[in-house]
């Protein structure tokens, strides 16, 4: 099977939808599967569409126009799998439901990250019959909990996130005011806070050690040296950030907007704005009873990138 890729995968840190693009392609690779970009060659089997942004400043390299011109030119019995990673909702922009939804009319088949995000699609009247959802996943060669830090009991617990864009949406809101209450003695007396990635100029942090965006094993180190994760994300539609942490075997604690819960109700704690130093405290006095729950944790790429194949097929096959 020939499958393109309808965006550019670039090195380094880049956020989560090309965490998704790298993790997809070696496993499809590995499986025998030939992944190219763009739409060059003539004999693709699958166009995998995630980005109809096609532009300056954007990874992107096809468009509807292009997939319409591919189907009739080269090859009309192409299959195209859209998937969505986005929604207005997530950075209060105005305009990419209706986009995502316009250039799904161009795909066989509409992949969601969450159920969350699925139902706003549906709500803008998107035919359900053609969509489904796939769970994303992080891969577990890095991200693992292999060699990480055992807490001694004389140390602080260390509270640890991670986004590569300093968005305030990302949970700025939630972590300035952690930030904040680390100059309280309640828990500056009982953890530690580490922010990894981007942050803007605006935002003044006084008691977060701040760390410069990481990734793969570098990232998975630093994860590794911390006990628990917190992720104050809003309307976010998965998030790959939570889900590395995971899988290092921090217990999470996390804000229920978006389709993030949908990955860590079972996995921490759900945390508000008002109670998140409850919480927090909480989960240190029981920290044996959430660590413990983490080698279970399911969301890991390769059972992830199993799904794709599997849909791919069946579309072709249908």
């Amino acid at each position: 099977m020939k499958i393109s890729f309808g965006t550019n995968i670039v090195k380094g840190p880049w956020g989560g939808g090309n965490l998704f693009l790298i993790n997809l392609q070696n496993y499809l690779i590995e499986k025998g599967h030939e992944v190219v970009f763009g739409l060059e060659d003539e004999d693709i089997d699958v166009i995998l569409f995630t980005d109809p942004r096609k532009g300056i400043g954007s990874t992107s390299l096809i468009s509807t126009k292009d997939i319409t011109r591919y189907k009739k030119n080269s090859n009309k019995d192409v299959i195209v799998v859209q998937r969505i990673n986005e929604c207005d909702e997530r950075k209060n922009t105005k305009k990419i439901n209706k986009l995502y939804k316009k250039a799904s009319e161009f795909s066989n088949h509409v992949v969601f990250v969450s159920k969350w995000l699925q139902n706003i699609y549906l709500d803008l009247g998107m035919n359900e019959n053609k969509t489904s959802v796939i769970m994303s996943g992080s891969n577990s060669k890095v991200f693992n909990s292999y060699g990480r830090t055992q807490k001694p009991a004389d140390r602080k617990f260390r509270v640890v996130t991670h986004h590569w864009s300093s968005n305030w949406m990302k949970g700025f809101e939630l972590y300035l005011k952690l930030d904040k209450k680390l100059g309280e003695p309640i828990l500056k007396n009982k953890i530690e806070f580490t922010y990894i990635g981007n942050v803007d100029k605006n935002y003044q942090f006084e008691n977060t050690k701040i760390i410069p965006p990481l990734s793969g094993l570098e990232l998975a180190s630093e994860l590794k040296e911390h006990d628990i994760y917190i992720t104050g994300s809003l309307n976010e539609p998965s998030g790959n950030h939570h889900i590395e942490g995971a899988l290092c075997g921090l217990p999470i604690l996390y804000i229920n907007s978006g389709g993030i819960a949908e990955y860590c109700k079972d996995y921490g704690l759900e945390i508000n704005l008002d109670n998140f130093e409850e919480k927090i405290l909480y989960m240190v006095e029981y920290y044996e009873k959430y660590k413990n729950k983490m080698g279970s944790y399911p969301y890991e790429s390769n059972k992830m990138s199993e799904q794709y194949l599997k849909l791919f097929k069946k579309l072709l096959d249908q």
